[in-house]
């Protein structure tokens, strides 16, 4: 049995943070004994990971003020567990987790790759600092790099990452956690206060620069001026009504009145079940984890080619430019204004997209295949 420790900046709901617990719950505990290591907190995630049986360590990190006591508990809790790989995701966890698992005597480490958009704009200097120190490091720490996209793949090896130790593995769906749901439609439009027949377009991510929410409300304003009985329903962290900086976009664009911003939601198989289309308006992804919840549960997607947006959705959906979202309203537009036999069939078709390149255990086979490879040869490279 492989010993596998998962050393993550953070264990908050997020899209990577998502990943390893669906990775964990999925891997085959006959043949791989995983523990999980969280530099920052135990946020929403941690307590599902200990639910599946799983120790989970949480060394109480301040992101803002580095504290080099953390770095000494890191180096003897590795040392302590005596891993056969270690695997960190995302690039502090990279950094760090990185150079204290090799100065614990670790030479099967593993770097996590899940990110794609490296502007200034769009990211802390701090966090692009740590990307080129890690450029650097990816020569001499990690024995492979995993990255769940081509797209993020290319990025960072055009920044100075050593690109023969990369593999790609792309994120793995629950279908039978999102499907199809009729029922879930009419409660959410229950809710809402809305008639059963209301169209709903959804846009589901935190409120972070990359997600774009400005732009998708500018969007929504060119698909309410053709089409005015549509809604939109916004979900994440701070996607709420005490959100300052969305409520005056709103307001600018006269949205309010079809504008339904719900917060963080621990229901999203149900939010996803309900929409007509989610779109997805974002500078940057790697792999975005809600176009495969949404095409899980049947609903086409109109995304911007970011990441691996445009290969996930494939003949499904629309993809426009990234930033353009001119275009992007316009092909809402279109897809809504299908006959609904033919947006019933591209949703159909989404799924079962999903189910053929994506389904979590066949991507939890491509994660054991590749711990087994890494175990047997450390040193090879692609």
């Amino acid at each position: 049995m492989l010993n596998i420790v998962f050393v993550i900046t953070n264990l908050s709901t997020g899209g990577a943070e998502t990943m390893l617990y669906k990775l964990l719950k999925h891997i085959d505990r006959t043949r791989f004994n995983p523990t999980v290591i969280s530099l920052v907190g135990f946020g929403e995630i941690g307590p599902l990971i200990r639910a599946l049986d799983l120790p989970v360590f949480v060394l109480g990190a301040n992101p803002k003020i580095p504290n080099p006591i953390i770095i000494f508990r890191l180096y003897y809790l590795i040392r302590s567990l005596n891993p056969d790989i270690v695997h960190t995701w995302m690039y502090h966890a990279d950094f760090l987790g990185g150079l204290t698992a090799r100065l614990a005597g670790c030479q099967r480490i593993v770097w996590g790759i899940r990110h794609s958009n490296l502007s200034l704009s769009k990211n802390k200097f701090s966090t692009l600092l740590v990307v080129k120190l890690c450029s650097f490091l990816s020569h001499q720490i990690p024995c492979r790099i995993l990255s769940c996209s081509e797209f993020a793949k290319d990025i960072h090896i055009s920044t100075g990452y050593v690109a023969n130790k990369f593999h790609v593995i792309p994120n793995g769906f629950e279908l039978d956690q999102f499907f199809p749901d009729p029922s879930s439609s009419l409660g959410l439009r229950a809710e809402l206060g809305l008639s059963p027949q209301t169209i709903l377009v959804g846009l589901i991510a935190r409120f972070d620069p990359q997600k774009n929410h400005l732009g998708f409300i500018k969007a929504a304003a060119l698909v309410n001026s053709k089409l005015p009985d549509i809604h939109f329903v916004l979900a994440g962290h701070r996607v709420d009504p005490f959100n300052n900086e969305l409520m005056t976009a709103i307001a600018a664009y006269d949205l309010q009145d079809h504008m339904h911003l719900l917060g963080r939601r621990k229901d999203v198989p149900f939010l996803m079940a309900s929409l007509d289309v989610l779109a997805s308006s974002s500078h940057g992804e790697a792999f975005s984890n809600v176009l495969g919840e949404a095409m899980s549960c049947g609903v086409p997607c109109v995304v911007t080619d970011v990441g691996d947006s445009a290969e996930i959705v494939g003949n499904t959906g629309r993809v426009v430019p990234a930033g353009d979202m001119v275009s992007l309203g316009l092909a809402l537009v279109e897809l809504l204004s299908l006959p609904s036999a033919e947006k019933s069939a591209l949703g159909l078709q989404a799924r079962s997209r999903v189910k053929a390149h994506y389904e979590i255990c066949h991507v939890a086979g491509l994660y054991e295949s590749f711990y087994e490879q890494v175990f047997v040869n450390p040193c090879a490279v692609s």
